[in-house]
């Protein structure tokens, strides 16, 4: 017979509770906050773990040549749990800001050169979602890692991404053509429509000839921008000068299920694609407030890993995105009323059917 498990053997309880070493106990010069510290960031990294366990079987699925609909609802309840877990971990920070700074310095300075800068779980993670390494802040982070994870990270870097994944998936949608149909081309000349309308209200509502002219200079700047999404050569330029990454024909699906998302064939696909913008903002938040509450802890010093402390931080939450592209496409949507009906064949086929005999 079998023995029973026990609920401290199944958890490692042992190897856990007993990973909790005070530096400043070494020196005798106990600091009680010290644990509060250590512990914060050992959860970190358990829900970091979590995460890219999540996000590993999300880009698996969706690396797939034909991805089943089951498999979108599958990435979409990991994604949505991957979001729930950073908007869950953000949270610590408040726990860890019940130190004050004046207790952080009691054990700061056995630290060094230690540092969150150093946490692989979180360079793979963006790896794995997709950050590419010469958008760092930092580009030499690597310095601080060691050589096993250095391996893994390179591992990471050579295979698919979320970003890539979710790139491939959408590159294989279809309905964006059908015989003499075609949403690039029907669309195009919905914003354009539009475009044309912005400029007959700007005669009507302006009277300044100054102003006026501004406003037809910034549609007209708008309109080119609305242009390249429709002419591959255009767009192509764009992603050569890093104002886009997505491709053309991943971002011409994207701008199709975001229009037609009401169809039910497109509302998980929909769900999933919100969802991983939605886990890119976390990621954002939870770096404001890592910078947030360092800034408090430390101010201006520099940080034990050699990075410049909160400075280097906020420059993070802007310039480690993944996902811009697809938050942005929201700039080219229109009006429900003025979107393009889709041929008969192409909406039957985004329709749930069932044949009642």
């Amino acid at each position: 017979m079998q023995k029973g498990l026990h609920y401290f053997d199944y958890l490692g309880l042992d190897k856990i509770l007993s990973a909790q070493e005070l530096e400043s106990d070494k020196f005798n010069k106990h600091a009680h906050d010290e644990m509060l510290f250590i512990i914060t960031h050992q959860a970190f990294e358990l829900w970091f773990k979590q995460v890219l366990f999540d996000v590993d079987s999300v880009i698996s699925l969706l690396s797939q040549q034909f991805v089943p609909e089951k498999d979108i609802s599958i990435c979409y309840q990991r994604m949505g749990r991957v979001k729930q877990i950073l908007t869950f971990v953000t949270g610590q920070f408040e726990i860890l800001e019940t130190m004050t700074p004046l207790n952080f310095t009691d054990f700061r300075n056995f630290l060094n050169p230690a540092s969150g800068f150093q946490s692989f779980q979180f360079r793979l993670l963006e790896t794995k979602l997709g950050l590419p390494n010469d958008t760092r802040v930092n580009k030499h982070f690597e310095n601080a890692l060691k050589t096993e994870d250095l391996q893994l990270l390179e591992s990471a870097r050579n295979s698919h991404s979320l970003f890539s994944a979710i790139e491939q998936w959408l590159e294989n949608m279809p309905f964006l053509q059908l015989n003499t149909y075609s949403f690039s081309e029907e669309y195009k000349q919905t914003l354009l429509a539009m475009i044309e309308k912005d400029k007959e209200y700007a005669k009507e509502l302006i009277e300044s000839p100054e102003e006026y002219e501004k406003r037809i200079q910034q549609i007209d700047q708008l309109k080119e921008s609305f242009l390249s999404l429709f002419d591959e050569t255009l767009y192509q330029k764009h992603i050569e000068e890093g104002s886009r990454r997505l491709s053309f024909k991943a971002t011409q699906a994207y701008l199709f299920i975001s229009l037609y998302a009401d169809f039910p064939l497109l509302q998980l696909p929909f769900l999933l694609l919100q969802t991983v913008i939605e886990v890119d903002n976390a990621l954002s938040v939870w770096r404001y407030h890592h910078f947030k509450m360092v800034s408090k802890m430390i101010g201006r010093k520099i940080g034990t890993g050699g990075s410049s402390g909160s400075d280097y931080l906020l420059r993070t939450v802007s310039a480690q995105r993944v996902f811009d592209d697809l938050g942005s496409l929201a700039s080219f949507l229109v009006a429900r009323d003025t979107i393009p009906t889709l041929p008969e064949e192409i909406a039957h086929q985004l329709r749930f059917a069932y044949e009642i005999k």
